[in-house]
């Protein structure tokens, strides 16, 4: 069983909360029909050249074409969209939307207090190099391969630098607000050994012993309620923030409104 206990205690929580972070669906405004759709207000002449839209506002912060355009390049450089589908521009956009929300939120704290250090990024750079599988197939770990890998993606080594520090700024800002004051108890631990652990076991397995993989499971259990209090978080943030999507097409069907202000 290849997930079974193995996987360093930092990096499993990363992976967990870029899992999560990966399913901004909640962030999708209501659909509106086509009848009752508005003009975009992002129309244009029709012999004129457009460099750039808005395609959504976000509490007045604008998100433009551009971005979605840099946000799918960039999708390469996640792990967790392995076996997620086409990474389309309405996910795109949702992801945008997503994070600029909780940008908005990091700035009214300690924003300095969440920077990463160059070795954080760096390191987590080199991890990414070593991990996606698109990477390995192009040798990602020599310079000449890792270069290459990022022309062929249309990408920079500045860019991926910029991407990672502020991936890893949202992912301390999500451990130091939802982590603190969570206990595990060591009955949910003794719990989860016995009905999910164990379960999980063929016989004639060796079975590591309850001490030694409390720690592990420990981890599990904090991922889950840090990620059922960021799940709450979130929605309650959407529904008090005041998004706009302006390019109709890049809605989203499943999305509906939970009150608060529409995107509309």
């Amino acid at each position: 069983m290849s997930n079974r206990l193995s996987i360093p205690l930092r990096f499993a929580l990363q992976a967990a909360v870029l899992c999560f972070l990966a399913a901004f669906g909640i962030f999708a405004g209501p659909t509106a029909s086509p009848a009752q759709a508005p003009p975009p207000t992002n129309a244009v002449p029709p012999n004129a050249v457009v460099l750039d839209r808005v395609v959504a506002v976000v509490n007045n912060q604008a998100i433009l074409s551009s971005d979605l355009d840099d946000e799918l390049r960039l999708a390469v450089l996640d792990p967790s969209r392995a076996g997620q589908g086409v990474f389309t521009r309405q996910r795109a956009l949702e992801q945008l939307i997503g994070r600029a929300l909780i940008q908005q939120q990091m700035r009214q704290e300690d924003e300095q207090a969440m920077e990463p250090t160059q070795a954080e990024i760096d390191t987590r750079i080199s991890e990414l190099r070593k991990e996606l599988p698109a990477c390995v197939r192009q040798n990602c770990a020599s310079e000449e391969g890792w270069n290459a890998f990022l022309t062929a993606n249309g990408l920079t080594p500045e860019r991926v630098q910029f991407s990672v520090r502020h991936r890893l700024q949202i992912l301390r800002f999500i451990e130091q607000r939802f982590r603190q004051g969570i206990l595990i108890s060591p009955e949910e631990i003794a719990t989860y050994y016995h009905d999910t652990l164990l379960p999980q076991y063929a016989a004639g397995d060796a079975i590591p012993p309850l001490e030694k993989v409390s720690p592990r499971i420990q981890e599990i259990l904090l991922q889950r309620q840090v990620n059922a209090l960021f799940d709450d978080w979130l929605k309650n943030l959407r529904k008090q923030g005041n998004v706009e999507v302006l390019d109709p097409s890049l809605e989203t069907p499943e999305a509906k409104p939970e009150g608060g202000k529409t995107s509309r």
